[in-house]
């Protein structure tokens, strides 16, 4: 299964002509390559998918999703009878 998760571009920059961000994930900050959304600027969200930016999300799509993700970890930490560690 694949995840993508939203994150907030804070840095952009280019490394060997390759160009990068560095994104928030909640208080995690990841590199991640934006050659795939060029568009993309700083305060953006973007959806990050191992390593690369697959999409520009508006500030509702992203928080909707993280409010998803957090309904998700709320349920899991309710219910550890239900985990498939």
């Amino acid at each position: 299964m694949c995840l993508g998760i939203p994150g907030k571009i804070i840095e952009i920059y280019n490394f060997e002509g390759t160009p990068m961000c560095k994104v928030d994930l909640g208080g995690a900050q990841q590199e991640v390559c934006i050659a795939a959304t060029p568009e993309a600027k700083l305060g953006d969200y973007v959806l990050v998918h191992a390593g690369f930016a697959l999409n520009i999300l508006t500030d509702e799509e992203a928080q909707a999703t993280l409010d998803l993700l957090r309904q998700i970890e709320d349920f899991n930490a309710a219910h550890p009878e239900l985990s498939r560690d």
